[in-house]
């Protein structure tokens, strides 16, 4: 029990990394954890939604190690400079966290690999959602992230151009609201 519950002490430190998106229409910038939560609920919501064949169950399990590796390093700003040195550093953590004595999730490593690269039906919903959700509380905060690092909506169009050939209907929605922010100015325009 000493190993388990050291382990669970682990993963609690990912409630102190802070993200740099706003929850409830600005009040505070979000944590990992809550973001990892909402991730989870939000692709089983979506997953029923657009009737996707997917297993739930790993879709969940995506979603609950999906910024686990965000424990060490912090996590990296979509937007920033240092984005493609990020999932060196998360695999690293992940790899120390698979590794713990307290772990007994064997596949741990597998799934956070798996969300990462994307390689499956569910792991393709999931970077969908991960990139939705940003993305909609921008959109309830009138910008307040976008405007504090001074973001452009090329920047926001090219973060979310996947989306496209993974759910047009979503990236429909997206391109929509993209031009409803940046005509609030909730966006710079370039």
């Amino acid at each position: 029990m000493d190993a388990l519950t050291d382990f669970l002490l682990e993963l609690d430190a990912l409630k102190l990394v802070n993200r740099r998106t706003y929850i409830a229409g600005g009040k505070r910038l979000e944590n990992s954890a809550e973001h990892s939560w909402h991730l989870a609920m939000a692709c089983w919501l979506m997953a029923n939604h657009l009737k996707r064949d997917v297993s739930m169950e790993k879709l969940i399990k995506l979603a609950l190690v999906h910024d686990l590796g965000e424990i060490d390093p912090g996590d990296t700003f979509l937007y920033d400079s240092a984005r493609n040195a990020a999932p060196d550093l998360e695999r690293k953590c992940v790899a120390r966290l698979a590794a713990h004595g307290g772990n007994t999730i064997s596949d741990l490593a597998e799934l956070w690999d798996e969300q990462e690269l994307g390689n499956s039906r569910e792991a393709a919903l999931l970077k969908v959602v991960d990139r939705l959700l940003p993305f909609l509380h921008n959109l309830a905060s009138h910008g307040q992230a976008w405007k504090d690092h001074g973001i452009t909506k090329s920047q926001v169009m090219e973060a979310h151009a996947f989306i496209k050939d993974v759910e047009p209907d979503i990236y429909a929605w997206f391109l929509q609201n993209l031009e409803t922010a940046v005509n609030n100015g909730w966006l710079l325009k370039n």
